[in-house]
């Protein structure tokens, strides 16, 4: 990426998401009890943390059947109607949802398109609605050579029948509806034909505008042609974990923005150093990226798309939870609850930090391997955000004016183009 501007997509999603994070809840883990009510004692919390939108993993029953670990995987789904009674009941979900409003939240619920758990009732009355193998067996999902992909606790669904497609479509309109949802984030998103997502969002926009919408992905295609709202960044995350460990530096970042970073006429990505398949797979993101951690969460909630936090980072947690079993991320002190409320308080007051359009281009200054530095500004109102992508003390000379306030330290910062800025590893300034 050469320094300037970078181009921006234009705005056509909800206006209330204009300046939103996302959080994402796990609902099983999230407490001792691990049920709708005992979340519901944290909303306040999360309010006054700033939170927006509350995404929650997947809520059905899940299936017996095949079924991993004492509990099964969320995405092992055995009715799309019904609400897994480990978490509570239908009411229980409804008075969380009007808690949730209440509080001026939004909720969007993960959804399962691709397949379902082995005890769907289609499995026994639907065969048809499944992708069968050879022998005409229902699959389990399988790669393109037709490979496992290590989910045999899942049935494949066959997207070449129609009737599956509108039965699909008519239970995410009746949980859209019924439980009065703010938007979905769509599970495993890519594997779903791109037309089946063109005609399904086209539904569920025609019952509510205003909803948000999230496709599991990284394919353009997903918010030019089928106008989801955030797609994922995963290529980002995964150049952060790399220069987590030194395997990186600022001159990666710069190489994503210019030839893998797309520029959209709607929409944004998603921003992240961790959720619920990183953390149980991969790591927690203080195991992956070690002391670069936090300046990567400065970094996600800087960018011009939607930050997302997972369910624990504010404690912080630096373990990985159990995904098909009971555990529990063990909220005890909130110990970053004030690191993200101050991250998430200038997102929301700041216009040059609203998402997309709605606020300003990311403009690179000071150019360096090991420093990434930017300006947002919208109008009168700019951001400046200046970090240290290595585990070693830098100094450096900026190319530019920066002048404002520090909005951790609160102190005043003034440099004038030529002068000399020193950062410890890791170190980040923000400044407005």
């Amino acid at each position: 990426m050469t320094q300037g501007m970078i181009q921006k997509p234009s705005a056509s999603w909800p206006e209330w998401a204009k300046n939103a994070n996302i959080y994402e809840v796990n609902i099983r883990q999230y407490t001792e009890e691990g049920n709708f009510k005992a979340f519901a004692k944290h909303l306040k919390r999360l309010k006054k943390m700033g939170v927006d939108i509350l995404w929650l993993m997947p809520i059905f029953p899940i299936s017996f059947i095949k079924r991993k670990g004492s509990l099964g995987s969320y995405y092992s789904v055995s009715d799309y109607r019904s609400i897994n009674p480990e978490f509570g009941t239908k009411k229980d979900f409804k008075k969380l949802v009007k808690d949730i409003h209440e509080l001026g939240m939004r909720i969007i619920l993960d959804w399962v398109p691709n397949h379902t758990g082995w005890d769907h009732p289609w499995i026994t009355s639907r065969k048809d609605f499944y992708t069968l193998d050879a022998a005409g067996d229902i699959s389990e999902p399988v790669d393109n050579l037709n490979q496992p992909l290590g989910w045999e606790d899942v049935a494949d669904l066959n997207y070449a029948n129609e009737a599956m497609r509108e039965t699909m479509m008519s239970d995410m309109l009746y949980c859209l509806t019924e439980y009065n949802l703010d938007g979905f984030r769509q599970d495993m998103a890519m594997l779903v034909p791109l037309d089946f997502w063109i005609e399904a969002n086209r539904r569920l926009r025609a019952v509510n505008p205003n909803i948000l919408l999230i496709a599991e992905s990284e394919n353009s295609e997903h918010i030019e042609q089928a106008h989801f709202d955030l797609i994922y960044s995963w290529s980002f995350h995964h150049l952060l974990n790399q220069i987590a460990i030194g395997k990186g530096d600022a001159s990666t970042l710069d190489h994503w923005f210019a030839n893998h970073r797309v520029t959209f006429e709607h929409g944004a990505y998603l921003y992240f150093t961790s959720n619920h398949d990183e953390n149980s797979w991969s790591g927690s993101e203080i195991e992956r990226m070690g002391e670069a951690h936090k300046a990567f969460a400065v970094l996600t909630c800087m960018m011009d798309g939607v930050p997302l936090i997972y369910s624990g980072q504010e404690e912080p947690m630096p373990q990985r939870l159990k995904f098909f079993d009971k555990d529990d991320i063990g909220f005890k002190n909130y110990a970053y609850s004030a690191f993200y409320a101050t991250l998430i308080a200038l997102k929301h007051q700041n216009k040059a930090l609203w998402n997309s359009a709605f606020g300003g281009a990311i403009q690179r200054i000071i150019p360096h391997q090991k420093i990434f530095a930017f300006r947002r500004q919208y109008h009168d109102e700019k951001v400046t955000v200046i970090m240290n992508l290595c585990n070693q003390y830098q100094t450096f000379q900026t190319d530019t004016m920066i002048s404002g306030t520090e909005i951790f330290s609160h102190g005043a910062i003034h440099f004038e183009a030529g002068d000399t800025i020193h950062l410890q590893p890791w170190a980040y300034l923000i400044i407005q």
